[in-house]
């Protein structure tokens, strides 16, 4: 199938981390890690749910630690995401990951520009970063982060909220997502992955977020449908993650084309894609293999992701239209 020019909207930096960087910048950093070998690590990448994921995923954010270590990290993404058509990437980071570790917010934020500053330069890929807060942890800690960030404003595009969704409902981060408003930040919410489609609506109604990221549970509640479809929010699905966190047993049982079929402003992403088994491209592939989506679906989701993101409008029509002009295969 051809490689689209797509627009990728729910992609952590952390989990991008491959194997073979954590060992490379953990030899660099002096650390040892649990899992002697590459092929160790990478038989780690067995999750029964969110939680085993993020355990291996926050142990292994240790072996950042310099601001060439973020730099590295994300030339690495871009690279990868370049040869999978990606033309633009809206990226999540989690400074609390870091900042919980000793790691000023400055490292992260200089270490991860060096790399974006120059994205559309070398890679032909526009950026934007989204600072996302950690909802497994007290909501002071992130009208905090908030605060740290308000020097970098002009690197930071939104603000998300991700991490262990079960028990941590958006409501408790209503005034972290207003102080995040009134700073003239766009806001994002994982919702409706693992928790039920009533966090949904909160992060609607609650966190008056522009986009809502993963949102399959949405289907449980048909008023909820109706509303998305109206209002045309986007929802950032992540189908190869859903299923390695058991959210979905399988690609062939995704719900992407129920979410379709009902009108709703779906795109494909590829979420942790060193953790999940492929990135944004080899998403679509298996939509294609498992779900039977025709060329005409994989357009229609590629062009769903450019109306989607928070692109100034010249540049997104220019992207649209380059999608309108590949060629078919």
């Amino acid at each position: 199938m051809p490689v689209l020019p797509k627009a990728e909207l729910h992609v952590h930096i952390e989990g991008t981390l491959e194997p073979e960087l954590a060992f490379t910048l953990a030899e660099r950093n002096g650390i040892t890690l649990p899992h002697p070998t590459i092929d160790d690590l990478r038989a780690a990448y067995s999750f029964t749910d969110l939680q085993s994921f993020l355990d291996l995923y926050y142990s292994l954010t240790d072996v950042l630690r310099t601001e060439q270590d973020f730099t590295d990290l994300a030339e690495a993404y871009l690279t990868r995401a370049a040869a999978q058509g990606v033309r633009h990437a809206e990226i999540f980071f989690d400074p609390q990951a870091h900042t919980t570790r000793g790691i000023s917010l400055d490292t992260v934020l200089n270490g991860l520009g060096a790399a974006l500053d120059t994205s559309e330069q070398h890679h032909g890929i526009s950026t934007a970063l989204i600072l996302c807060f950690l909802r497994d942890r007290p909501a002071t800690e992130a009208l905090n982060t908030l605060r740290q960030a308000r020097p970098h404003l002009d690197r930071i595009t939104a603000v998300g909220l991700d991490s262990a969704e079960a028990g941590h409902p958006p409501e408790k981060f209503t005034h972290v997502f207003d102080a995040a408003r009134d700073l003239g930040l766009r806001c994002v919410a994982h919702a409706g992955e693992e928790g039920p489609a009533s966090y949904i609506w909160q992060a609607l109604n609650l966190l008056k977020v522009d986009r809502i990221d993963h949102g399959i549970r949405c289907l449980e509640d048909p008023d909820l449908v109706a509303h998305l479809a109206a209002t045309q929010t986007p929802l950032t699905v992540c189908p190869f993650s859903n299923v390695r966190l058991r959210a979905v047993q399988n690609l062939a049982d995704h719900p992407l084309p129920a979410l379709m079929d009902a009108g709703l402003l779906v795109t494909v992403n590829s979420d942790d894609p060193a953790y999940f088994g492929g990135y944004i491209h080899d998403n679509y592939q298996g939509l294609r293999q498992h779900l039977g989506l025709d060329e005409t679906a994989l357009r229609r989701l590629a062009r769903n992701s450019f109306t989607a993101s928070f692109l100034p409008t010249q540049r997104r029509d220019a992207l649209i239209a380059e999608l309108d002009t590949h060629p078919a295969h």
